[in-house]
C-alpha cells in the first residue's frame, strides 16, 4: 500500500498492484525529462506519477497533528482537478485540459478527496470529485485504478477500498452507492477475501489485489487497505482508550456480507504475518530475496490499531521507529504515513525513533501557516480585556459624577 506504483511500472508489471501507496519510485525512469517542481508541491523528486498522492498525504498528516498547511499547498492540490472532477497523478500544466492521454488515477483522486475534506473550505471541489467517482463505478460495485483508461484492469481491492474511504470522508454512505447493476462497493470488496477454505490456512482472512488466473493470492498491501475501508475509516485513526485485544484469525464459518467481520479477519492475517520479522516484506522485480517493506508496515500498524489491536501492532511500530528514517527522508508521503501511524498509536510524531517527523515533513514543502505565539495571543486577549475594563471604568466614573451632580442639584433646590 505504501510503494506507489507508477503508470510506467504498471505497464511492465505482470500483475497490476497499484493501491493506496504514497511513495514515488526513484528507481523508475521517467519516459521524458522530469518536469520542474511547482513551488506549492511537497517533495523534490519527479512528481509525474505521485504528485497528487504525496501532496494529499502531506496535507492530511499536517492537518492531523494541528499544523495549518500553507494556502499555496492546498491551492496547488485543488488546481490539479480535471474539469470532470477527476485527478490525474500529476498535471504539469493546469492551463491545459485533461484529455484522453492523461492517466486518470482513481487512487490519487480518492486521497485528494480525503485531504481536501480534512482541511475544509473546498466543499464544491469535493462534491464534484465524488460525482466523478460515482460515475465510473464498475457494475460489480468496485473501482479500477485507471477507470476507462488503457490500464483499466477491472475492479481491484486497493482502488475500491480507497474510494470507499473517500466517500466516507465526503460524508457519503458507501453502502448506498450502488452500481447500475445494483451492487455496492462492499459487495465488490468482499469478493477479494480469501475465505475459510483457502490454502494455506495462514492466508485465510487476507485480501488479494485481484484474481490472477482465477485464483486469489494473499496481499498484505491490499489487506491493509481493505481493513480500514471495512471498518469505515481512513488513515486518520484516533488513539483509542478502550481495552486493546490481540488480533484473531478469520472467524469460520465467516459472516456473509459483513465488511466489519471481514476487516477483522484481515487484521488477524496482518498480525500473523508481522510476527515473523516484525515487519512486512516485498519481493521486487529481479530480486532473489524479499526486502523490508517499510511503507506497508506503517499501513499495517494503522490498520491494526483501527481494528482495536494496538498490541498486535506494537512490534511493527518499534521496528518502524528504528528503521524508517532513511526510507522516509525527503519523502512527503512516507513521512505523512509515519505521522498517521504515530497518531493512531498515541506516539509522539515529533520524537519518533529520534526523528521529528512533523518538522521533517514541513521541510519538504511550503512553510505552513504560522499561528500567533501563545504569548502574543495572551497579550492581545489581555489587551482586549483591558480596553473593556477601561470602558466600563469610564462608564462607572461617569455614573458617579452624574450622581454627585444630581445630589448637588437636589441640595441646591432645597
Amino acid at each position: 500500500m505504501n510503494v506507489r506504483r507508477s503508470a510506467a511500472t504498471l505497464a511492465v508489471s505482470a500483475v497490476l498492484c497499484v493501491g493506496a501507496a504514497p511513495v514515488a519510485l526513484a528507481d523508475v525512469a521517467s519516459p521524458s525529462p522530469a518536469p520542474a517542481i511547482p513551488s506549492g508541491l511537497f517533495g523534490k523528486n519527479d512528481p509525474t506519477y505521485d504528485g497528487v498522492w504525496r501532496q494529499s498525504f502531506a496535507l492530511l498528516a499536517q492537518h492531523t497533528v494541528g499544523v495549518k498547511p500553507a494556502q499555496q499547498a492546498v491551492d496547488w492540490l485543488v488546481g490539479q482537478q480535471c474539469a470532470d472532477g477527476s485527478f490525474s497523478a500529476f498535471r504539469p500544466d493546469t492551463a491545459k485540459a485533461c484529455d484522453a492521454s492523461a492517466f486518470i488515477d482513481s487512487n490519487a483522486t480518492s486521497v485528494a478527496v480525503q485531504a481536501l475534506a480534512a482541511v475544509g473550505g473546498h466543499a464544491e471541489t469535493v462534491k464534484k470529485t465524488v460525482g466523478w467517482l460515482k460515475s465510473v463505478q464498475n457494475e460489480d460495485g468496485g473501482w479500477s485504478n485507471n477507470p476507462g483508461g488503457a490500464m483499466d484492469g477491472g475492479s481491484d481491492a486497493n482502488s475500491t477500498a480507497l474510494v470507499i474511504r473517500a466517500l466516507e470522508a465526503a460524508g457519503e454512505k458507501p453502502a448506498e452507492v450502488k452500481s447500475k447493476a445494483g451492487k455496492s462497493p462492499y459487495e465488490a470488496l468482499l469478493t477479494f477475501q480469501l475465505g475459510c477454505s483457502a490454502e494455506p490456512a495462514a492466508d485465510r482472512g487476507a485480501f488479494a489485489f485481484q484474481p490472477a488466473g482465477g485464483k486469489l493470492s494473499a496481499s498484505a498491501d491490499a489487506t491493509a487497505a481493505v481493513v480500514l475501508a471495512g471498518l469505515g475509516t481512513g488513515p486518520v485513526v484516533s488513539p483509542s482508550s478502550s481495552t486493546d485485544t490481540p488480533a484473531a484469525p478469520l472467524t469460520c464459518p465467516a459472516t456473509a456480507g459483513d465488511p466489519v467481520a471481514a476487516a477483522q479477519g484481515g487484521a488477524g492475517y496482518l498480525a500473523d504475518v508481522l510476527k515473523k520479522d516484525g515487519h512486512l516484506t516485498v519481493l521486487t522485480a529481479g530480486a532473489d530475496q524479499p526486502t523490508p517493506d517499510t511503507g506497508n508496515t506503517a499501513d499495517a500498524v494503522i490498520a491494526l490499531t483501527a481494528a482495536g489491536h494496538k498490541q498486535s501492532a506494537a512490534g511493527a511500530l518499534e521496528w518502524l521507529k528504528t528503521n524508517s528514517a532513511e526510507w522516509s527522508k525527503g519523502n512527503p508521503a512516507g513521512l505523512g504515513t509515519l505521522i498517521l501511524a504515530a497518531h493512531a498509536t498515541g506516539t509522539d510524531p515529533k520524537a519518533f525513533g529520534g526523528t521529528d517527523l512533523v518538522a521533517a515533513l514541513n521541510a519538504t514543502g511550503p512553510a505552513p501557516q504560522q499561528e500567533k505565539p501563545a504569548a502574543e495571543k495572551k497579550r492581545k486577549e489581555s489587551g482586549g480585556n483591558n480596553v473593556w475594563w477601561m470602558i466600563l471604568a469610564g462608564a462607572a466614573a461617569g455614573m458617579g459624577i452624574g450622581i454627585v451632580l444630581s445630589g448637588r442639584r437636589k441640595k441646591n433646590q432645597l
